[in-house]
C-alpha cells in the first residue's frame, strides 16, 4: 500500500498503476508518422491519378498527419489497427472505390506497410521507439514501494512484448492487456479484467494515459478521478486532455510514499 503524489500533493492510496503504452511509456510519434505516411503512399498506388489528391487529403486528415508529426488525439495515435483500417477503407469509398474493394485494398496496404516497418526495425540497431524521459527511475520507485505495474494498450501482444523487451522493462510489469484481449480498451471492463489479473481493486489503482478515452475509461471503471492521470510529454504537440484530470508533464513530478494509514499504524507501534 502506497500513497501516490503529484508535485508533492497526495492523490490517493494505490496498490497498482496501469500504464498506456504509445504516448505514455513510449515516444512513438516518429514511428507512427512513418507508418501512416507509408499507408498513404501505398493507398495512392491503388487509385487513378485523378483520385489521388483527394484521397491523399482524406487519408492525411483521417490519420491526423501533420507536417512534422501526428495529432495525439487522431486515430493513428489512439485507435486500434482495425479502426484505422476501417477509416482507410472509408476514405477509399469516398473517392469512388466499392466497399469490398476498399476493404481488400486497405488490408493489402496495411500488410505491406507493416512489412516495411518490420524490415526497417530488423535492419536498425536501435529500437523504433524510445521510452519517455525518466521512465525507468519512476518504474523502479514503484517496484521498490511494492506497487504493481501493468500495461493497458491498443497495441497487440507482440508489439507490447517487443517494446518492453527492447528496453529491458518486462520485469517491471506484472500483467499486460492488449488489443487482442476482450473486452479491449476503452471499455471500462478492460480495466476490470486487468485488475482481476493483478488481484487488485480498481479504486486502489492509478491509470496514466495520453488520451481522453483512457481517462474516461478509468473513471467509468471505478478508478478515483484524481488517480486518472493524463501524461503530456511524449508528443511534439501536447494532447488535448480534459480538465480537471491531473496532468503529468514529467515522470519526476510523481512520487510514492507510505499510505497515511500505514504511517499512523507505524507511529502508534513505535509510541507503544
Amino acid at each position: 500500500m502506497a500513497e501516490l503524489l503529484l508535485r508533492g500533493t497526495e492523490l490517493g492510496a494505490i496498490d497498482a498503476v496501469l500504464f498506456d503504452k504509445d504516448g505514455t511509456l513510449s515516444i512513438s510519434e516518429p514511428q507512427l508518422f512513418t507508418l501512416a505516411e507509408a499507408r498513404v503512399f501505398l493507398c495512392l498506388e491503388h487509385v487513378s491519378s485523378e483520385q489521388r489528391e483527394t484521397l491523399k487529403d482524406l487519408l492525411q486528415r483521417a490519420y491526423g498527419l501533420r507536417t512534422d508529426g501526428v495529432c495525439p488525439a487522431g486515430i493513428t495515435a489512439v485507435a486500434t489497427r482495425d479502426h484505422n483500417l476501417i477509416a482507410t477503407a472509408t476514405a477509399l469509398v469516398q473517392v469512388g472505390v466499392g466497399w469490398p474493394e476498399a476493404l481488400a485494398i486497405s488490408e493489402e496496404v496495411f500488410a505491406q506497410a507493416d512489412a516495411v516497418d518490420a524490415r526497417r526495425s530488423a535492419a536498425s540497431s536501435t529500437p523504433t521507439s524510445t521510452t519517455t524521459d525518466g521512465l525507468v527511475p519512476w518504474l523502479a520507485q514503484l517496484q521498490a514501494a511494492g506497487v504493481c505495474c501493468a500495461v493497458i494498450s491498443n497495441d497487440d501482444m507482440a508489439g507490447i512484448e517487443h517494446f518492453l523487451a527492447a528496453h529491458d522493462l518486462r520485469s517491471f510489469f506484472s500483467a499486460l492487456w492488449s488489443a487482442e484481449h476482450r473486452p479491449r480498451k476503452p471499455d471500462p471492463a478492460a480495466v476490470h479484467g486487468l485488475c482481476a489479473e493483478l488481484g487488485v481493486q480498481p479504486h486502489r489503482c492509478a491509470l496514466i494515459g495520453d488520451a481522453n478515452s483512457d481517462l474516461r475509461m478509468a473513471v467509468a471503471a471505478g478508478i478515483p478521478h484524481p488517480l486518472a492521470l493524463g501524461y503530456t510529454a511524449a508528443w511534439r504537440t501536447p494532447p488535448p486532455l480534459a480538465e480537471p484530470h491531473p496532468l503529468v508533464h514529467a515522470w519526476s513530478e510523481l512520487s510514492v510514499g507510505p499510505s497515511p494509514s500505514v504511517g499512523f499504524r507505524v507511529k502508534q507501534s513505535v509510541q507503544g
